[in-house]
């Protein structure tokens, strides 16, 4: 096992990548050894174990959930959640956030290197799901010391981490908070990830994922499967408000296809920012885990069973605006938890943002997380 570590201000994190011997059986039926895992820590871990929490992160996101990203400059994408004085403390929490198998920020993935051959493993690496991600997130609190999460917190595809965690570790975690997701994609839901994976294979840069070695990677086809998959981020009455039918730089249509409408030009520079920072193979692995995401159908097509053995308290927190994993999806999960006679908090908040509504501004939320976290210390 080998671990580097870079060590900044606690109030900011410590950047960690870690080598775990393995070997992680994954769900397709391949072994991967070693499990590398790139994370952060903020906080420290209670002498009873009983402070930690597991932040989750969703599609495109990463480690730095509360601290600086290396590439981009930016703040952490969970800020306005983790922090001093917020629900989530690193003054009372020991907070762990990883890195997903198969993305591309320290984790293993497509981009890591094969040591069967010297090269990056490209489209040789197992497609991975939901479930192994979890896995090797446990594998990962093991070797941290982690025996208890007094909380697993998610949004998005970080939501169906969150409520997997119950289902795969019913004895690790005391309570789940699930932001903005759903317990299976369903078929729109994969449809639009396809034309993602479309774009980015039709790309003669993409050449069969084989394009590490000269740099030379398929940004154009990753470019417009984000500007695709931005839309349903957000809320038709959002971008009606931001840009409506309002000209970009102009006073008039060029009658052409440059980017007349600011809507254009905004997703135009979502797409290009976002080569920068991401890896067109992860893109297509980490699709790929969220369409096979059903826990339903992993528990014999009960979702109710799926939540028998755990005695983890849940929060389900969804947006009204949010149509790409609407409140219906939620209430489904609530259902199947009353069924199991477990104990569940929902509520849909109010947001003109979308999907995206948990990753901004949300004072609402913030009370929310902070009123189902205090109540599990009484």
């Amino acid at each position: 096992m080998v671990e580097t570590a870079e060590h900044h201000d606690p109030r900011y994190g410590i950047r960690r990548h870690v080598a775990l011997p393995g070997p992680l059986r994954l769900d397709g039926g391949a072994l991967l050894s070693p499990v590398e895992i790139a994370y952060e820590t903020y906080g420290t871990l209670a002498p009873d174990g009983r402070n930690a929490i597991l932040i989750c992160h969703a599609l495109t996101g990463d480690q730095y959930v509360a601290s600086t990203h290396p590439l981009t400059g930016k703040a952490g994408w969970w800020t306005r959640l983790i922090g001093p004085g917020l629900p989530i403390d690193p003054a009372r929490h020991f907070v762990v956030c990883a890195n997903v198998l198969g993305s591309c920020m320290g984790s293993h993935g497509p981009a890591s290197v094969d040591p069967a051959t010297g090269q990056p493993f490209g489209m040789r690496f197992p497609v991975i799901t939901i479930a192994d991600m979890v896995r090797a997130q446990g594998l990962l609190l093991d070797h941290l010391g982690v025996e208890r999460l007094c909380a697993v917190v998610g949004g998005s595809m970080g939501g169906m981490q969150a409520l997997s965690w119950p289902t795969i570790f019913p004895d690790r975690v005391e309570s789940a908070i699930v932001i903005a997701s759903t317990s299976r994609h369903s078929a729109q839901n994969i449809a639009f990830h396809e034309v993602g994976r479309q774009a980015i294979m039709a790309d003669p840069k993409w050449r069969l994922g084989h394009y590490y070695m000269d740099g030379d990677a398929p940004t154009d086809g990753l470019a417009v499967a984000r500007m695709a998959a931005h839309i349903t981020y957000l809320s038709e009455a959002g971008l009606t408000e931001k840009f409506g039918r309002r000209l970009q730089a102009r006073d008039a249509k060029t009658f052409g296809f440059d980017a007349d409408f600011q809507v254009e030009s905004y997703l135009r520079h979502q797409g290009l920012s976002f080569v920068e920072r991401f890896d067109a193979n992860s893109y297509l692995y980490i699709t790929r885990a969220m369409d096979y995401y059903d826990i339903a159908e992993d528990h014999g097509g009960s979702l109710a069973a799926a939540f028998a053995e755990t005695r983890a308290r849940f929060c389900l927190v969804s947006f009204d605006t949010d149509w790409l994993y609407p409140t219906a999806e939620s209430r489904l999960i609530v259902h199947a938890l009353n069924a199991a006679g477990r104990e569940v908090s929902f509520v849909e908040l109010k947001s003109p943002f979308g999907h995206d509504a948990f990753l901004l501004d949300a004072p609402d939320m913030n009370r929310v997380i902070d009123g189902f976290l205090r109540a599990g210390q009484r």
